[in-house]
């Protein structure tokens, strides 16, 4: 009975971790580039400021991993959002019953507590030249009414989530 409820355990936390979607072009030299630098005209889908915390994010992920921004660089680097703004999944169930005599009725209600969120499809892009060669995809939540310290905090989060692997082991 242990080994089963600790393997549903193990099941649960597993699915609801966070996944990063990588994909990459194998036939790249990745060794020989170690320089890169944004696209100026980048429609990101956020504003300036978030803009910023990102550009900020993907600078010090990258800088650990020897990367310099020049002007003179090997690589561009380009990120996108999709928003959508949903209710939190977060809910108290009340529920009311009844039963007697053979008989039972019964019924319930979730009242959604935390407040909206921000559905975030986040999508960073390195290419070389005009060719694109590696690009990671995450999907996360923000809260709608987040201060700009949480919103640093989430983007310090992900972006070196999404840049793990950046770049592949040859």
């Amino acid at each position: 009975m242990k080994i089963v409820l600790l393997t549903l355990v193990s099941l649960l936390l597993v699915s609801c971790g966070s996944a990063v979607a990588v994909d990459y072009e194998k036939n790249h030299e990745w060794e020989m580039y170690k320089s890169y630098q944004y696209y100026r005209e980048m429609n990101s889908g956020l504003n300036q400021l978030d803009d910023v915390r990102v550009m900020k994010a993907i600078d010090s992920t990258l800088k650990q991993k020897e990367f310099i921004r020049t002007d003179y660089n090997s690589y561009w680097i380009a990120f996108f959002v999709e928003e959508s703004l949903s209710n939190s999944r977060n809910t108290i169930g009340v529920g009311l019953g009844s039963g007697g005599g053979g008989i039972s009725v019964g019924g319930g209600v979730g009242i959604p507590i935390g407040g909206k969120v921000i559905n975030q499809r986040i999508t960073i892009e390195v290419r070389g030249g005009d060719e694109l060669v590696w690009q990671a995809v995450y999907n996360g939540e923000l809260k709608e009414k987040a201060t700009p310290a949480k919103k640093e905090a989430y983007y310090n989060k992900i972006i070196p989530m999404m840049l793990q692997d950046f770049p592949p082991e040859q």
